[in-house]
């Protein structure tokens, strides 16, 4: 950790990449992996990332075994990515994230001064608006009290939702699991720490919908492509069956906006060698 600049609240900056770094979001939950939730996560980092111009690199889904959660940090602490968890940082028996960031990092567990204070004043808020006396030793605050229980190394985020903190160690950020709370906390770590990377991961994609296709005798002009143009991914992704253009294979590439332009026509070029059909030749995205 870089011992400045400081942020509000006494929070330290992170050391900064000195290259653009990766991003990638986990998610906890049983409800998620059992189906009594669904993740909204995945697609709102997307789009968060995308309207800075960057990318997701990878997405993993774990349950609430503390275990399972502490061998999936020790990964992204080591990593250097930046990555975001969400989910598992309440205080019930089956919020266990903070005790696994604790045990991936070999830390303790310890009260965070700034965080306890924001508990303390929502604590007090919410007695009240009850229209009842507020007592900082009852149960109810104590049981608050463990959601300011992070690693010892750890920074806290401020949570506009209603006070209680999320905190990053490092480059892995962890906010509550609720959408309401974790994505304006995830807008503000990106703001704070990663606002150097705005566009600078540019990204462009074009394709073409390919009817008479079959992918196996595709591969090897996919291939040349991939090699003919360093910076550039193939993607294929088959329907099966379409009302308007039947089965057909949605073929392009993807990557520098420098080479997808020559690479697509390329590509272009090579399916009439392979008679294939292009029905449709979709819209440049560019961002």
């Amino acid at each position: 950790m870089s011992t400045a600049p400081l942020l509000p609240h006494g929070i330290v900056v992170p050391q900064p990449h000195s290259t653009l770094p990766r991003f990638g979001l986990i998610c906890v939950g049983d409800e998620l992996l059992s189906g009594r939730r669904t993740d909204k996560h995945v697609a709102h980092t997307i789009d968060m990332l995308q309207k800075r111009g960057l990318q997701l690199a990878y997405v993993h889904m774990v349950g609430d075994g503390r275990a399972d959660i502490a061998q999936q940090l020790r990964v992204a602490f080591a990593s250097g990515d930046v990555v975001f968890s969400c989910g598992g940082i309440g205080a019930t028996p089956d919020d266990q994230t903070r005790q696994a960031a604790a045990e991936a990092l070999g830390e303790e567990l310890v009260l965070h001064p700034v965080a306890a204070e924001f508990i303390l004043q929502r604590s007090r808020e919410m007695a009240e608006q009850k229209g009842l006396v507020f007592d900082p030793a009852s149960p109810d605050h104590a049981q608050r009290l463990q959601m300011a229980l992070f690693p010892r190394s750890a920074q806290i985020i401020p949570n506009p939702y209603n006070r209680i903190a999320g905190f990053s160690c490092g480059h892995v950020h962890f906010v509550p699991g609720f959408p309401a709370m974790a994505w304006p906390m995830l807008e503000w770590v990106l703001d704070q720490y990663y606002a150097q990377w705005a566009g600078q991961q540019r990204y462009a994609e074009a394709s073409a919908l390919v009817q008479d296709a079959v992918e196996a005798k595709l591969t090897p002009l996919m291939l040349d492509i991939e090699d003919r143009f360093p910076e550039v991914k193939v993607f294929s992704l088959p329907t099966l069956q379409h009302p308007e253009y039947g089965p057909h294979i949605d073929l392009g590439v993807k990557g520098s906006p420098a080479q997808v332009e020559q690479a697509f026509a390329y590509l272009l070029e090579g399916l009439q060698g392979y008679g294939c059909k292009v029905a449709k030749v979709l819209p440049l995205v560019m961002r």
